[in-house]
């Protein structure tokens, strides 16, 4: 005999406010959001530009132009994508930078000569921007070099001594060529403000590509300061999320986390080294079920079944 449907106009009623259950909820969730966020979420700290790097470290931007036209900086000898400098990082005897071959061409002295080049009705800058173009590279590179190594060293005998070291007044003379000329007006173009916008639009017809500027800025010590301060070194263990980006980086932690333990701590290729770690564990994580002794882990242990006991509770039978 089939059961009758009750009516569901026999049970009991009582008054319930729809919209004050709503905006109660509401408060209650944005009071916890709002003060969750302010005690637990990772810093939003504003993008670096490259006229605030000028304002805030004008020193550390002409070392680094000078680094740029000497060709020793960290993007003129990293190796591909973007020159030959270097065979990369190795997996073992594999060469996988190396193997990537050289995808976006970057001569770190055309990060300062390209965007000078475009400034105009500046006579002292054509004549060092000629005289730079009509020497040898020999010669380019001795005057970089020089003078790159001169910043990093005061000027002594009283040649200027209350200068500290990478300040270019106390830099002692020499033979620098332009440089020296090259390097200041490159600080001047990046204090207006233009710098940034010669070095994204350039070679791009869209516009916006940052590779180029953001390889000028690592190249400098401003950068690592800044990161290092807010706890965000590699050897470090801090995150930061932009907006926008949810959910961020810290589902990358196991990612990170070989950074700090050796050998990957230590070692020249951290990179390919923990690529092919994590390479190896997906590949792993892929194989459970035809792992014998892995696959029988939930017969064995079964915290599944505590997890859904009233599942199973119902369905079991005696």
């Amino acid at each position: 005999m089939a059961r009758r449907t009750p009516d569901s106009h026999g049970f009991p009623t009582r008054p319930y406010d729809l919209v004050k259950e709503f905006t109660i909820a509401l408060v209650v969730v944005l009071i916890l959001s709002v003060g969750l966020a302010a005690i637990f979420s990772s810093p939003d700290e504003r993008p670096i530009t490259l006229k605030a790097w000028a304002q805030a470290a004008p020193n550390d931007v002409i070392a680094t132009a000078a680094g740029e036209l000497a060709g020793t900086t960290a993007s003129a000898t990293y190796g591909p994508p973007y020159n030959n400098a270097s065979d990369g990082q190795k997996l073992g005897p594999l060469p996988l930078q190396k193997w990537g071959g050289v995808r976006l061409p970057v001569d770190s002295a055309d990060l300062v000569l390209d965007p000078l080049g475009d400034v105009q009705n500046n006579p002292r800058l054509g004549v060092a921007l000629a005289r730079w173009k009509a020497a040898t590279p020999d010669q380019r590179t001795r005057w970089a070099t020089d003078y790159s190594d001169a910043i990093g060293t005061p000027a002594t005998d009283g040649e200027a001594a209350t200068g500290a070291a990478g300040d270019p007044a106390a830099v002692a003379p020499g033979d620098y060529g332009p440089v020296p000329t090259l390097s200041s007006e490159f600080l001047t173009y990046a204090l207006s403000g233009g710098l940034e916008g010669a070095l994204t639009s350039a070679g791009n017809f869209y516009g916006g590509d940052a590779t180029r500027s953001l390889l000028l800025l690592s190249d400098g010590a401003y950068l690592e300061d800044q990161a290092r301060a807010k706890h965000l070194g590699g050897d470090q263990w801090g995150m930061m999320n932009e907006v926008g980006n949810a959910p961020g980086q810290p589902w990358m932690w196991l990612y990170t986390f070989w950074y700090q333990v050796p050998p990957f701590s230590t070692s020249d290729n951290a990179d390919a080294l923990v690529w092919g770690l994590m390479i190896l564990l997906t590949i792993l994580l892929m194989l459970v079920p035809f792992i014998p002794g892995v696959r029988s882990i939930p017969r064995l242990i079964p915290v599944h079944r505590l997890v859904w006991r009233d599942y199973y509770r119902r369905t079991t039978r005696p």
